[in-house]
């Protein structure tokens, strides 16, 4: 009888630990579902931006067509991609790269990069990028756990009897990831020039004891 009594205890035992790390499978996949939710929100803001970034430029370079044309296709290609976090982060990779290209050419015109609204949509897109950059570590980081519960035992045993499968991680190249964080020094001088409104270079003070270029004045006479 004792020992029957073990045996549904080793049994329930059992059963409740299946149920409490089914659950936590179930809560982690809902964690990153979210995680990946506030990177796809953060990326549909980057998209946003960039219709009027692309306006600003071509009024001060016109001309720079092919790089403007980029920036449009490649934002169409990854704002349309639907597909799993690694197919929307090889998505975005065209995308960057055509924005690093557009900031490189904005550096040969100071007006532009002086141009209030480009100031503004650049900031925006800077914080906006750090955002991504921080949802796409809390999700990775969820992710991480939930893959070495799925390739862990004893916990490996709910993940194959309830077919929870490994989560794709969502990285960006880390030259791309530079891309807005390394923001254009926004100056006004240009071959050498002094800046608009700066100051007079310094006139050097006279010699003591005389004007400038002048002789020393006399001791007075006793």
């Amino acid at each position: 009888m004792i020992a029957l009594w073990i045996v549904l205890g080793v049994v329930a035992l059992l059963l409740l630990w299946g149920v409490v790390s089914y659950n936590r499978f179930v809560s982690q996949k809902n964690l990153i579902r979210d995680a990946f939710a506030n990177i796809d929100t953060e990326l549909r803001r980057r998209y946003d931006l960039i219709p009027n970034l692309v306006e600003t430029v071509r009024g001060y370079a016109a001309h720079e067509k092919e790089t403007l044309e980029n920036v449009t296709q490649a934002r169409a290609a990854a704002a349309a991609s639907t597909g799993s976090p690694a197919e929307q982060s090889a998505a975005e990779g065209p995308f960057v790269a055509a924005l690093r290209q557009l900031f490189a050419v904005a550096e040969n015109y100071p007006q532009l990069r002086a141009n209030e609204n480009f100031l503004a949509l650049q900031q925006e897109l800077a914080v906006t990028e750090d955002r991504i950059q921080t949802s796409r570590r809390f999700y990775n980081a969820n992710v991480r756990d939930y893959n070495r519960r799925v390739q862990s035992v004893p916990s490996n045993i709910i993940a194959k009897m309830f077919t929870f499968t490994e989560e794709e991680f969502f990285e960006i190249e880390e030259a791309m990831r530079e891309t807005m964080d390394r923001a254009p020094d926004v100056g006004f001088t240009q071959g050498g020039e002094s800046p608009a409104g700066g100051e007079a270079p310094a006139t050097p003070e006279p010699p003591a004891g005389g004007a400038a270029g002048g002789p020393a004045a006399e001791p007075p006479q006793a």
